[in-house]
């Protein structure tokens, strides 16, 4: 994303400096409707020489080039030439304190939590260092185009200032929240059923709403979480119903049968959440794999969202999410990398991935479906599409410009493309931060 990939401006606008209108050229792409839902035609709108007008942080209008030329001369003007702009990329479930640990090889996912995570995590008592991290993975995110995160902070306060901190002073519109753990994990990573809610409670005070930040209520997963624990967090939910809550939800088989020995009155991994106020609109459940009938129709009906988290899910061992059935079961779904056990920050890698495992599951995602999910179905998910994740007047200008022949691979074969979803398919399969030519921030470009 250097500063040379950049065609020239049609204007002195310059890279990095905001102005009050700003016109970006080149091409659009936008949703007005989900692709699951609808045709791709009548979900999806491409201009193959259009333009986005943003005027004070937010997308004023948009449309062909050459009618925003003329209706607005006095505005600076960033041409982009054929680069294809888009919403930035949503990643609707991360672990920012797993930046260190990306890629660490093997084992099954509670050893891998024992190995990894959670001795990295307890890192995170310094301030120093949970702040280095947090300014390092926020700028490895925005180099892949993602321009809105939802995280896992670990169980140290320090964590979640940390992340808001960082994410504030890029002016990110970010959502995080302390992990909540009061049994099965390290004593040094433990917390009680009342400094999990005290804490929560004043972070959430302090942090939720300033600038463009939100909280998420976070209990880890039930194993790590005893009843009283889960009942406070479902309680204090309850009082701050505007914030999400977050976790984790049958990701591996043997999570599942841990979960419900754990909780021997629950029906299913989802009671042990459901019963303590932990099912609602905002929830955020994590992976969702091994779902039973019951816990599907649950979901739908408490219009909560699934998170799929395909990278992970493959390089963890976790089993193929069934996508398109639980989309016709009438589920939210967004799409995440699950950083680190995912293994890779990249949304476009995340992309390929789900378009994978959906392929050995006997299903054939359409590219629009893929990208809707990484912008527009995760705004969804996260209760955010009124102010990210798509290009319409009144959005957050959070806007990526896609190279759509950013390596000579990819070139040779977007060259043979007879229409914009052959041009993108290759980027989604085998692109990555060379793919990202430019990102906004609420209008302002970040390199």
């Amino acid at each position: 994303m250097s500063d040379a990939a950049l065609c020239p401006s049609r204007s002195a606008a310059r890279v990095g400096t905001m102005t009050a209108r700003t016109l970006i050229l080149g091409q659009t792409l936008t949703f007005a409707d989900d692709p699951f839902k609808v045709p791709v035609a009548e979900a999806a709108i491409h201009e193959r020489r259009g333009g986005v007008l943003v005027e004070d942080g937010l997308i004023a209008t948009l449309g062909p080039a050459d009618d925003l030329l003329a209706a607005h001369p006095d505005a600076a003007v960033t041409d982009m030439g054929s680069r294809l702009l888009t919403a930035g990329f949503v990643d609707s479930h991360a672990h920012y304190p797993q930046t260190a640990i990306i890629a660490s090889w093997g084992k099954r996912l509670v050893d891998w939590l024992n190995a990894y995570t959670f001795p990295e995590e307890a890192r995170f008592c310094d301030a120093a260092y949970a702040r280095e991290t947090a300014g390092r993975y926020l700028d490895l995110t925005l180099m892949n185009g993602t321009t809105t995160v939802c995280s896992y902070c670990t169980v140290h306060p320090e964590s979640v200032e940390a992340f808001f901190v960082e994410a504030r002073k890029r002016g990110l519109r970010a959502v995080a929240g302390k992990t909540c753990m009061d049994q099965n994990a390290p004593d040094n990573l433990r917390d009680t059923v009342r400094s999990s809610h005290d804490d929560s409670k004043r972070l959430l005070e302090r942090w939720h709403g300033v600038d463009r930040l939100g909280y998420a209520i976070t209990p880890r997963f039930s194993p790590t979480s005893t009843p009283g624990q889960l009942e406070a967090l479902g309680a204090l939910w309850a009082e701050h119903p505007e914030c999400l809550m977050q976790t984790h939800l049958s990701e591996q088989t043997d999570e599942v049968e841990w979960a419900l020995s754990l909780h021997p009155d629950a029906r299913d991994y989802l009671e042990t959440y459901e019963m303590h106020g932990l099912l609602g609109e905002g929830a955020l459940y994590g992976h969702a794999i091994h779902l039973t009938e019951r816990e599907r129709a649950r979901i739908a009906e408490a219009d909560a969202s699934v998170v799929h988290c395909p990278t992970s899910n493959t390089f963890i061992g976790s089993g193929l999410l069934d996508l398109t059935g639980l989309v016709a079961g009438g589920n939210r779904i967004a799409l995440a990398t699950d950083t680190g056990g995912g293994s890779s920050f990249s949304m476009l890698r995340t992309m390929a991935a789900a378009y994978e495992i959906a392929q050995l599951r006997g299903a054939v995602l359409h590219p629009a479906q893929l990208y809707w999910l990484a912008t527009s179905g995760s705004a969804r998910a996260m209760r955010l599409d009124d102010r990210i994740g798509r290009l319409a007047p009144g959005i957050e200008a959070d806007l990526i410009a896609l190279d759509l022949a950013s390596t000579p691979a990819i070139a040779q074969r977007a060259d043979r493309a007879e229409d914009i979803w052959e041009a993108l398919f290759p980027t989604i399969m085998m692109g990555d931060d060379r793919a990202v030519a430019q990102v906004w921030i609420a209008g302002r470009a970040m390199r």
